[in-house]
Parts: structure tokens; sequence; C-alpha cells
């Protein structure tokens, strides 16, 4: 009986132990005893707000109230900024610049440091205006379209020279559109009405001279030959008469019958 009576106890003693243990692990995480980074990231870990290192991916303990981490992205990310730039002619140009960036991850910890956790709104798009408007200021309007491929190239080469300058990596940059005002929309279209207009009357001037030569080179070519009889003439005379008689009362028809 008594023996029953200790196994309970020692049964009821290690059921407590254990839940205690679990409510304590299971608090840590609202006391900030422990936090994980995920895959991808690195952790900038600050103590007291000062920088005090950086943790890879993974489970990490720090002391509650006193650590924080912050977690810094390494992977390729994407953002698209919106910028507005004047061309070589003054032209008023809008643009939508989708860029492909990611942090070096051995230098995520000066990133945070000097720029801090919002270096897209800080660093990133304002560079990206920058080099737009360095850009589209090398380019007429109608270049920007018709050279659009050379227009990115020059843009990617100064926003990654640019950014390359706080560790942080231009991996790609794509210029979405490209918009104008109104008024130069308008004078693009006509310009392009015009054009197509021109080139219609040189392939019908084109046409025609060339029609007309063939008749030049046809007619030279019977009257070589000897072809031109009176009864061939008459045919042509015949193929060009509109079905009308002459006018006049005392005129008789230009068809005669042959003799023979």
């Amino acid at each position: 009986m008594i023996r029953n009576v200790i196994q309970r106890h020692r049964l009821a003693s290690i059921l407590i132990f254990l839940g205690a243990i679990f409510a304590f692990f299971a608090l840590l995480p609202g006391i900030g005893v422990w936090t994980t980074v995920d895959a991808g990231h690195v952790g900038v870990v600050t103590k007291f707000g000062a920088v005090n290192r950086v943790v890879t991916p993974g489970f990490i303990l720090k002391l509650p109230f006193v650590e924080s981490v912050y977690s810094m992205e390494t992977r390729t990310q994407k953002e698209q900024v919106e910028a507005l730039a004047a061309s070589k002619d003054l032209q008023q140009v809008t643009s939508t610049i989708a860029l492909n960036y990611h942090l070096r991850g051995e230098k995520a910890v000066d990133v945070y440091q000097n720029i801090g956790a919002d270096y897209v709104d800080r660093i990133i798009a304002p560079a990206a205006q920058e080099a737009f408007k360095s850009t589209t200021s090398q380019f007429t309007a109608s270049d920007l379209i018709g050279k659009r491929e050379e227009v990115k190239q020059i843009a990617y080469t100064e926003l990654k020279n640019r950014l390359g300058k706080y560790d942080i990596i231009m991996d790609d940059l794509n210029i979405v559109n490209f918009s104008f005002s109104q008024e130069f929309n308008a004078a693009i279209e006509q310009k392009t009405i015009a054009e197509q207009n021109k080139e219609k009357a040189q392939i019908e001037a084109q046409t025609a001279l060339i029609q007309a030569q063939g008749q030049a080179d046809a007619q030279k070519a019977l009257k070589d030959s000897g072809s031109l009889t009176p009864e061939y003439l008459q045919f042509l005379a015949i193929q060009k008469w509109d079905g009308k008689l002459p006018s006049a009362t005392d005129g008789v028809p230009f068809i005669q019958l042959p003799t023979k």
C-alpha cells in the first residue's frame, strides 16, 4: 500500500517536472530567449541597439530584453520603381523600372548599420530614379523608343555603379514602359500616318511608271517587228472606245469593216 502511494507520488512529480519544462520552453519565444533566421537570410544581432554580430540561418539563442535579431534577405529580390525624367529634346518621360538585386551576405551587417532595414526606400528607389534621369537625358524621345535595349544597358550600368557603393548588387534591370505626353503621342501618330501616306504614294507612282514603261516597250517592240498594221491600230482604237458615237450629225463612225 505504502509502495503504491510512493510510486504515484513519484509519477506525479515526474509529470509536474515535465510540464514545467514544457511550459518553460513554450514561454521562451515570448520572453525573447530564442528565435530563428530563415534560409536565404542572415540575422543581424543588436545589443542595446548597437550591432553586435551576424548569425547564419537556423536556431538562435539571445539575451532577452537585451539583444534583438533583424533578418536581412540575401536572395535575389524584385522591386518596381516609378521614375519621371526629361529626354534630350525636353519631352517629359515617365517609366516603370523593374529591378532584380540582392545583398552581399557578408556585407548585410554593413547595410543595416550604415543605411538601415529600409534600404529600398532610402537608397534603391532614389538611385533608380537618378539613373533613369541621367540615361534619358542622353536620348531624344524617339530614340528612347527605337533604342530601347541601348537605353536599358546604360541605365543598368549607371544603377549598378550607384548601388555597388552600398554593397547592393544589381542582377538585372528592365524598363517596363515609356509614357509620353498626349501632345507628343499625337505628333508621333501624325508623323506615322504621313510616312505611311508618303510610302503609299511612292509605291503608286512607281507602279504607274512601270506600267507606262511596259506599254512603251510593248509598242516599240510591235513597231520594230512591223506588226502595227492598220487593222491592229483599229483594234487598239476599239479597245479604248467608250461606246459613244461622235456628236456631229454628218460624221461617220470610225469603225470600218475590212474590204477583204
